[in-house]
């Protein structure tokens, strides 16, 4: 697509957006006087459905009314509640309905799929993950190998981006695999970085990690409702999201996960069991012997947080209506835009001020762009934020934005970039 840098071309695209209709099923943060403001943070919360309250009304009605009697009596009942979200949820990730299911929240699901998928020996113990990846899965992956007896400063290799690069590059991220060989156990990295907005290239991971012996698992928060994913056929062996970013589900909202078929159907995988994944049929039998549902059901634990989930609900409604290739679409035109307003924008400046670090290629990243700013880059962030932009900073000195395709607008990048000018103007970010 042609872009132009005016207004009235941003008010034209939206005109024309098969998809604006969306911006009105969610609640808007507000401006002093009334407008609304420029939300760019769907990356790290997003925005509440309109719906969401009702979806949680209903449950708590059924709570009031049936008491107990709400597990099989309700209008939705509690106790097969997971299953009213598996069609949506495999969708988004390309899985089937079996391979898929909606528990607990983003780390305690991670540290369930790797007491799966981390089994190291003397030999194998390694696990990569890229140096950039948020903090909670370094967490995670070193806590792991500690648990296994293993020093995490040994087991966890990171992969560093080259000098004077800030994102990975594939070819060096398979032949770090082919490197790591028969001490590779795991390959956990995010699929879609949460710095950079990288989004890496899953299928090709897999299939290098399999090639070596090792099994292969992704975080998908920045990138469930984001980007499409085809998880079944990569043969992906587990991925893990959380529902609250681009999902809309609500701060600390339920979380979701994928068990490839072949490991879902396989009873004999160890686990962490639990009175949740245990067959529904037999469940309130009571019976001491642990007998897994199959599929990713099999890996739950407790029973269903219901209300979180009912608000998981009504978001995932609306990406089934929306349809995720559609939103990728717009996404694509969204973000190239924004990326050609600041190019623009730089282009009047003596000197750079603002430099994307995402990736250029549309293929290789989601929504957001970060932006690396200068020195007193957090000026200018409080000056934006003054201004009616919400957006995120990250140190040292990065903004993370993220134009949403369900709720941003053509006019909203060229507002965001028209403040920034304006910031820029009155403050050095260099």
């Amino acid at each position: 697509m042609e872009y132009q840098s005016s207004l009235e071309f941003a008010q034209e695209l939206d005109k024309n957006d098969p998809l604006k209709v969306y911006k009105e099923q969610f609640h808007l943060p507000k401006n002093a006087d009334g407008t609304n403001m420029i939300y760019f943070t769907g990356n790290s919360l997003g925005l509440q459905p309109k719906t969401a309250r009702a979806y949680i009304e209903q449950e708590m009605i059924d709570w009031q009314n049936l008491g107990v009697e709400g597990h099989f009596e309700g209008k939705n009942p509690w106790y097969y509640y997971h299953h009213f979200m598996e069609n949506a949820s495999a969708k988004l990730v390309g899985a089937s309905p079996s391979e898929v299911v909606v528990m607990n929240t983003l780390t305690v699901n991670l540290h369930l799929m790797m007491i799966s998928f981390y089994r190291p020996t003397k030999e194998r113990f390694k696990i990569l993950i890229e140096s950039t990846a948020f903090p909670s899965d370094k967490y995670a992956v070193a806590s792991q190998a500690a648990i296994h007896g293993f020093d995490p400063e040994q087991a966890v290799v990171d992969l560093k981006p080259r000098d004077g690069e800030e994102t990975l590059r594939t070819d060096d991220i398979l032949q770090k695999i082919k490197e790591l060989g028969s001490s590779l156990a795991l390959v956990m990295i995010g699929g879609v970085n949460y710095y950079t907005g990288q989004l890496f290239e899953l299928e090709k991971i897999t299939a290098a990690a399999h090639e070596a012996g090792a099994k292969c698992g992704f975080d998908l928060a920045h990138g469930v409702g984001n980007v499409p994913f085809q998880l079944h056929d990569w043969h992906v062996d587990f991925a893990v999201w959380c529902s609250y970013k681009y999902l809309n589900s609500g701060p600390g909202g339920v979380s979701g996960a994928f068990v490839h078929q072949k490991h879902g159907d396989n009873k004999e995988v160890l686990r962490l069991a639990g009175w949740w994944g245990n067959d529904e049929k037999t469940r309130f039998l009571m019976e001491d012997k642990f007998i897994p549902q199959s599929g990713a059901a099999g890996w739950q634990l407790s029973n269903a947080p219901i209300l979180s989930m009912a608000a998981h609900r009504a978001s995932l409604e609306i990406f089934e209506n929306a349809g995720i290739e559609n939103l990728r679409e717009k996404s694509l035109k969204l973000t190239g835009f924004l990326e050609f307003l600041i190019d623009e924008f730089n282009s009047k400046k003596s000197n750079e001020s603002i430099n994307i670090i995402t990736p250029r290629d549309p293929n290789q990243r989601g929504c957001q762009l970060s932006l690396l700013t200068g020195e007193n880059g957090k000026t200018l962030f409080d000056s934006l934020t003054k201004n009616g932009v919400i957006a995120d900073w990250r140190e040292p000195n990065v903004i993370r934005i993220a134009p949403v395709p369900l709720y941003n607008t053509f006019e909203d990048c060229w507002r965001f970039v028209d403040i920034l000018a304006s910031a820029t103007s009155t403050s050095s970010v260099t």
